[in-house]
């Protein structure tokens, strides 16, 4: 009978350390769906920068314009160079993944697959989009996701009715886009993370470096006017100081590590009325015909005037 017990025991530890290991995988989009209610800042800023401090470019391309319900796509592009590596949460050195969060106006959502043509299933390929939040489904993030497979990203879209959703109109509308390549600086909670520049807390002489142990890293020991402390640097960054120096309070003691970064893009999108289309097509044609005729009135009027002079 105790067999049992330790059995279901050992179940729940599995239970538990996967869903920890997927958790960990998945960071930075929780990051900020723990943390903020909308990505979005009222200043314009999205909230990833807060974690991703360097800055790097992003493409966001979608139509001109698009009909009322209507599937179409936009394009997302995170380019970086795929040759580098960057370093992990335990020191070694890996490839880059991307993220990002796409923002797009009330009404507009993630298209339902049976909608999506398969040429543009094709396309997307493997990435899931989600909702930034049950109430949000106009915000879709994902990541991360291999750099080297989805530095292109295609997103499904379905444009709203404004015959069916009262809160649409037939106007222009703003789209918004986060992206980030690599690891984050900083945590949600305002830690470092081991991607980032470790600095001297205060002016002395360096005593001692010696290594921090099996993780990795290596603890600093600094001679001070009020003593001696220590700085902590875990496994990642390259020390670019050495026993005896003398350093300066906010000196760097490691190298930057970061080779990945963050970047905002925004484009604007019209929800053009069918009606208006045909009302310009219909004055298009008018106008042609109008032309049309006077073209051919000209052309009779030459001809009497020809026959006139003839006779």
């Amino acid at each position: 009978m105790s067999r049992k017990p330790n059995v279901f025991f050992i179940f729940l530890v599995a239970v538990f350390f996967n869903f920890t290991i997927n958790l960990n995988a998945f960071a930075y989009p929780i990051f900020a769906q723990q943390n903020y209610k909308n990505p979005r800042e009222a200043n314009g800023r999205i909230v990833c920068s807060n974690c991703h401090l360097a800055q790097k470019p992003v493409e966001l391309e979608v139509p001109q314009a698009v009909l009322p319900d209507t599937v179409f796509e936009a394009m997302i592009k995170i380019p970086y160079d795929q040759q580098i590596k960057q370093v992990q949460a335990n020191g070694k050195k890996g490839d880059l993944n991307v993220g990002m969060v796409l923002i797009l106006p009330d009404g507009f959502e993630l298209a339902p697959s049976d909608r999506v043509p398969e040429e543009m299933k094709k396309k997307v390929g493997k990435l899931y989009y989600q909702p930034y939040s049950s109430e949000q489904k106009n915000i879709l993030v994902v990541g991360p996701v291999p750099g080297k497979d989805y530095s292109e990203m295609v997103v499904p879209l379905l444009a709203p009715n404004p015959a069916t959703n009262k809160s649409v109109n037939y106007l222009k509308y703003p789209i918004y886009l986060g992206g980030n390549r690599g690891r984050g600086q900083l945590y949600p909670d305002g830690s470092k993370s081991n991607n980032n520049v470790y600095s001297a807390s205060a002016t002395g002489k360096i005593t001692e470096i010696v290594p921090a142990g099996k993780k990795g890293g290596f603890v600093i020991t600094i001679e001070t006017a009020a003593g001696p402390i220590t700085e902590k640097i875990p496994a990642g960054p390259d020390l670019i100081v050495t026993t005896g120096q003398t350093i300066q309070v906010d000196q760097p003691l490691t190298n930057n590590p970061n080779v990945g970064g963050f970047g905002q893009a925004e484009t604007e999108i019209v929800l053009q009325n069918p009606a208006r289309i045909q009302g310009l097509i219909v004055f298009l044609i008018t106008i042609f015909i109008t032309q049309l005729f006077l073209v051919l009135k000209k052309k009779q009027v030459e001809k009497v005037q020809l026959a006139e002079m003839n006779f």
